[in-house]
């Protein structure tokens, strides 16, 4: 069991804080900063740089501490918010990924939340500080706060759609 969790930890954590590099960075196919501050302004988002920043951020320390299983519950709690909030972009494309949809954030959504109630496993750094195994409701608080944060974030920095003004209206 600790080999799967290991793989699995190393698998999400790695993916996740990756994609952060990309929205920060040009490092590993990104387009700096600037094309991060794009990509969420051309999702509707407040902030650009800022936004980025945050998110890049969040996602490469939730993905970092999965990946070393560290503080497994926080870190999870991390990438089920920003994974959530590209929900949210991704969701009016429908389910599947090959219309651009939330497949992909879903399931690392569940991924953090399952790593999250398992624990880290023996073969982390939870593990060597005593910490491998956290009690079950630790899962229902990381769900529950990411999936809080990443819908608040989606609350307060999501732009209403501009409307066309009907003609003859100013």
């Amino acid at each position: 069991m600790d080999t799967g969790l290991l793989i699995l930890r190393l698998l999400i954590g790695l993916l996740v804080a990756g994609h952060g590099v990309q929205k920060i960075s040009t490092h590993l196919g990104g387009s700096g900063l600037d094309g991060g501050a794009r990509e969420f302004r051309a999702d509707g988002f407040r902030g650009g740089a800022l936004t980025a920043l945050a998110a890049g951020g969040g996602q490469i320390g939730s993905g970092l501490l999965l990946a070393a299983g560290l503080l497994t519950p926080l870190a999870a709690t991390g990438a089920v918010g920003v994974m959530t909030v590209a929900l949210t972009v991704k969701w009016h494309n429908g389910v599947w990924v090959q219309n651009d949809g939330y497949e992909y954030p879903l399931v690392l959504i569940g991924t953090a939340v399952s790593l999250a109630a398992t624990g880290p496993g023996a073969w982390s750094l939870d593990g060597a500080l005593g910490f491998s195994s956290y009690p079950a409701w630790w899962a229902a608080l990381a769900a529950a706060a990411g999936l809080g944060s990443g819908l608040l974030t989606r609350l307060v920095l999501h732009r209403a759609p501009e409307r066309a003004q009907a003609p003859g209206r100013v």
